[in-house]
């Protein structure tokens, strides 16, 4: 008689640790989708969003009118708006105040310009964490499933007088899905994290050539 290897055949029929291992590497996969997916959505939006503001920003308008348009969009800004409007906002404050030195007025403008970078660097990492966790920890989540259906497989035989393949097929076989799954799992996380960690970098690079283009724009300023 021989044995049925399907594949829904032997997850039905695995241990119930060895499902747990397969049912949490699924939840994983699926985490894992949707953070690439919704990644994917961010880091797009973000280049947009910075290429259409970078185009406002060097047409040559007034950088005042700027801001006030900036400034309706309280709530809704992002990335380099984000760090226009608190640059020019701390430096309108501090010239409001009176005589100030220029040297003191930059730096408290690219303090508060650098606090806003950080906060859009951030919000971008969100997830991507999750994605280097998974990518790292699921083959070994895998393999523990794996090492724990071969061993289940081996104690059955055991308990018979004459062991066959046919006998620690099924066993080895559900153990080897664990395996796959964690690769499933792990491989688009890796990929995901890999890919998004590097557009990070370069949305990141671009905001602060900004912030230093900016700095300079608002120093020219300074000492008018």
């Amino acid at each position: 008689m021989s044995a049925d290897l399907s594949f829904i055949h032997l997850i039905a029929n695995a241990s119930v640790l060895v499902q747990l291992v397969m049912l949490l590497l699924l939840i994983l996969s699926v985490l894992s989708w949707f953070v690439i997916f919704r990644k994917r959505s961010e880091m797009k939006a973000a280049r947009e969003s910075a290429q259409q503001f970078e185009t406002r920003f060097w047409s040559g308008g007034d950088l005042a009118q700027l801001y006030r348009e900036v400034s309706l969009r309280q709530g809704q800004m992002n990335g380099m708006e984000n760090i226009f409007h608190a640059g020019f906002k701390e430096f309108v404050r501090i010239r409001q105040q009176g005589n100030v030195d220029s040297r003191e007025l930059m730096e408290s403008v690219q303090r508060a310009m650098r606090v806003a970078l950080n906060r859009e660097t951030e919000r971008l990492e969100l997830h991507l964490p999750f994605l280097a966790t998974v990518g790292s920890t699921s083959p070994y989540v895998g393999l523990f499933g794996t090492v724990w259906g071969i061993m289940n497989s081996f104690r059955a035989l055991a308990n018979v007088n004459q062991a066959s393949l046919q006998m620690v097929a099924p066993g080895i076989a559900e153990a080897l899905i664990a395996t796959a799954m964690g690769l499933f799992a792990a491989i688009p996380a890796v990929i995901g994290y890999n890919r998004y960690s590097t557009d990070l970098e370069r949305i990141v690079n671009r905001y602060d050539n900004f912030l230093e283009e900016f700095s300079s724009v608002l120093q020219r300023q300074a000492r008018t």
